[in-house]
């Protein structure tokens, strides 16, 4: 049975302006991009990966922005005098509360970001470096403790015997 709300409404809505934004940033990129599309390289598209993949995780789960997250939910005492947060039931909060705790859908919208001003001007390019290389620093420092982890519990079930 289909479930009828009114948040299928905002979602619409902002799946119209998303398509609205990426269709206004193909024609900017049309006559003003600084990197046309055809000069891209491997090296680009990484580069453009590895930031939009740090980007969606830093607004995602990192603890920085959590500030920002936290302005589309409700608030409220629970009966100890702590705050406890949750998701509106409905409208354009709940809308993007929702996308922003999904990684899926900020990421459309990072990779969009990110590959919008690669591409329009030389000065994203430091920003874009940054992030990228911010990923991949997390991602070994991420292998890193799962070795560490991994080696300690191995190291304990031989001592175990």
């Amino acid at each position: 049975m289909i479930r009828i709300t009114d948040q299928y409404f905002w979602n619409i809505v902002f799946s119209g302006f998303f398509l609205g934004l990426v269709i206004m940033g193909t024609i900017i990129l049309d006559t003003e991009a600084y990197r046309p599309y055809e000069s891209l390289t491997i090296i680009d598209f990484l580069l453009m990966a590895l930031a939009a993949q740090r980007f969606t995780q830093l607004f995602v789960y990192d603890a920085t922005t959590k500030f920002f997250r936290e302005q589309f939910y409700d608030a409220q005492l629970n009966k100890r005098g702590e705050v406890i947060l949750f998701k509106p039931q409905s409208g354009p909060r709940r809308t993007v509360a929702d996308f922003m705790s999904s990684p899926w859908c900020f990421g459309l919208w990072a990779t969009a970001t990110v590959a919008f001003f690669y591409l329009l001007t030389p000065y994203a390019y430091f920003p874009v470096l940054l992030l990228a290389l911010s990923s991949v620093a997390t991602t070994l420092q991420l292998a890193t403790n799962f070795l560490v982890h991994r080696t300690e519990q191995v190291k304990r079930q031989n001592d175990d015997l």
